[in-house]
């Protein structure tokens, strides 16, 4: 049993799909999955297992920003036995080819943590997706993205996005060809890399750094159905 799931030996199945927001992971399980069980509520942070199309599925609130993801993602790949972690989350958009609601494929993640320098001794070390994860997941949202347009590319995971000491530095990402900003991904790139797992990260658009138009906190917990489907599809289909 670990110190911040709290499961039993078996209780977490070898997918997880990865939510920030404990009430999204509820949704998750209550929507799509047959027969979800809840296997812990350690902190608030909510996981269930469950089935789609007969397969086992779990899915793991993860809490908000890259440390709190690393202790969800250590725990599931070292002592659950985890294989494949999909990020399902929200992100910023900030080209103008990246409207609201359109979903995002990271393929890669650049980020101004400090969690890889520390690791690589200032070393640029750069965070991928799994190319399998991400093919599937591409080939998924051509037939299930509804009226979502779909974007692969690379992101940057930001520790203080909302609050930004420097703001310029996210413009400055744009014009690098970076589609949006999130809070995780790097890091759950760089675990799944060094322990031999499967990880892709892919974000539905919630606000816009350029347009300021932006979704409600109850469209980001209940709604980015399409970015589910081609989560589930890529990791199981």
């Amino acid at each position: 049993m670990s110190t911040h799931i709290g499961a039993q030996p078996g209780d977490i199945a070898p997918t997880v799909l990865l939510p920030g927001d404990p009430l999204r992971a509820k949704w998750i399980a209550e929507t799509f999955l047959d027969d979800a069980r809840c296997y812990s509520e350690v902190r608030g942070m909510y996981g269930f297992t469950g089935s789609w199309r007969g397969q086992p599925v779990s899915v793991q609130g993860s809490g908000m920003g890259q440390p709190s993801m690393a202790i969800y993602v250590n725990e599931m790949f070292r002592e659950y036995d985890v294989q494949t972690v999909v990020r399902v989350g929200s992100c910023g958009g900030l080209r103008e080819e990246v409207a609201v609601r359109d979903i995002v494929l990271a393929s890669g993640a650049s980020t101004d943590s400090a969690m890889n320098r520390i690791t690589f001794e200032g070393l640029d070390y750069a965070p991928v997706a799994d190319f399998g994860l991400l093919r599937a997941a591409y080939d998924a949202a051509q037939g299930l993205a509804g009226d979502a347009r779909v974007h692969v590319g690379p992101i940057y995971s930001a520790d203080s996005s909302f609050f930004a000491s420097r703001p310029e530095l996210i413009s400055r990402m744009a014009d690098y060809g970076v589609l949006a900003v999130e809070m995780e991904a790097s890091a759950l790139y760089t675990i799944a890399a060094h322990l031999g797992r499967r990880a892709l990260a892919i974000c539905t658009v919630s606000d816009h750094i350029i347009t300021g138009e932006e979704t409600t906190s109850a469209e980001r917990e209940q709604t980015f159905g399409d970015m589910i489907e081609i989560a589930l599809t890529a990791a199981l289909g």
